[in-house]
């Protein structure tokens, strides 16, 4: 068999029309007879999903296409002309990144994900086109930080299922950090990683111990980063069940803050998030009335549409449902729902549905069942 023929006849195995490869993937139909025909290779971004929609690992096309030896002239003149991936400038590059961070957090992720693709791409022939000086430092910052927004990108449209994507990302981003001798780039991805054991893969222990190295990483150079690396220790440490190192951890946090000027947590932490946070420990160690206070008052600061509050909804439903407040549970997911229609965000979506199946021994009332239906229609849009 030969070698440049392994990819379609992956395409095949998987059941896939060069057609429908291309539509799951959201490229050209004549990219993926590139590819084939091994004109041009897949971007770094675009390896992770092309593997998982085939059934192959990111390891098998890495291999494939030798990545490392086979970056050609014509794979550069590609990107500069298909694919939607055009030269840029840093500034615009830095641009074009600012504004999709700030729309992640109020537009579902799925719709973000091709742009965010062709800005890595965009990204990854600047940063080969740079020499070493100052402007290659920034482009690689860049493509750092915009490596872990797609690992947010990944794991958030996956309604937080894609954990070998995001993961791929993350450490890409941390990679470049250590290249860079930069501890805050690589804080920030060593605490994203964190996100995936602790709400994801649901374990606390590796979970702490890489929100730990994060804070570890950061306390020299961004106080903010270690608070929030911390806050999230804490976390895993309530749910381990560890009530005084939870509480430790989350003293630790607030020292790091003392260090800041007021205002100067905007972005990376704020009051609401130490809230959001707070409330989540006390969730997880039973402490159900300190919960409840901590979320209603964060959720009654955070603006609408926003994927963090749906977050501070779904838990602020489940310790009222803990409570037996069914009522109030009802109303809080309501507007949760309402948001997620909107939002689509995986880790609220996850809380919601945890809440609801915390519903059952309420589940012939009529407002339970309501809200089971409005949850049916939610899963079944688009």
């Amino acid at each position: 068999m030969k070698r440049d023929g392994q990819l379609a006849q992956w395409r095949r195995a998987a059941g896939l029309t060069q057609e429908k490869l291309a539509q799951r993937l959201g490229v050209d139909r004549s990219t993926v007879h590139r590819w084939e025909t091994r004109k041009t290779a897949p971007q770094p971004w675009q390896i992770p999903l092309l593997a998982k929609t085939i059934g192959r690992t990111a390891g098998d096309l890495e291999l494939l296409f030798d990545r490392r030896t086979n970056r050609s002239e014509t794979d550069t003149a590609d990107v500069a002309k298909g694919d939607g991936a055009t030269a840029a400038s840093p500034d615009e590059l830095r641009d074009a990144f600012l504004d999709l961070e700030r729309r992640y957090d109020r537009v579902p992720s799925s719709t973000l994900l091709a742009e965010a693709g062709q800005h890595l791409a965009r990204l990854d022939q600047l940063a080969r086109q740079c020499r070493p000086g100052p402007q290659q430092r920034d482009v690689l910052t860049l493509q750092a930080e915009s490596s872990t927004l797609m690992g947010k990108l990944i794991w958030d449209a996956s309604q937080r299922h894609d954990h070998g994507g995001a993961r791929t990302y993350y450490s890409q981003a941390a990679a470049i950090a250590r290249r860079l001798h930069d501890p805050a780039l690589e804080s920030h991805a060593l605490l994203r990683s964190s996100y995936i054991d602790l709400y994801g893969t649901k374990d606390a222990t590796t979970g702490l111990a890489l929100a730990d190295a994060a804070a570890t990483r950061a306390a020299p150079v961004s106080p903010a980063l270690a608070a929030l690396a911390l806050l999230h220790a804490g976390e895993a440490h309530a749910m381990l069940g560890d009530r005084r190192e939870c509480e430790r951890s989350i003293g630790l946090a607030q020292e790091q803050l003392a260090h800041l000027d007021t205002g100067s947590t905007t972005g990376l932490i704020s009051p609401d998030k130490v809230g959001r946070l707070a409330g989540s420990c006390y969730l997880e160690l039973g402490q159900l009335r300190r919960a409840q206070d901590e979320l209603e008052s964060v959720a009654g600061s955070l603006g609408r549409r926003q994927k963090s509050r749906t977050i501070v909804l779904g838990n602020l439903a489940l310790s009222l449902i803990r409570q037996r407040q069914v009522d109030g549970a009802l109303e809080v997911l309501h507007q949760a729902v309402d948001e997620l229609a909107q939002t689509r965000g995986g880790g609220g979506m996850t809380l919601v549905f945890a809440a609801a199946r915390e519903l059952k021994p309420w589940r012939r009332e009529a407002q339970v069942l309501d809200l089971q239906d409005r949850l049916l229609s939610l899963m079944a849009a688009p």
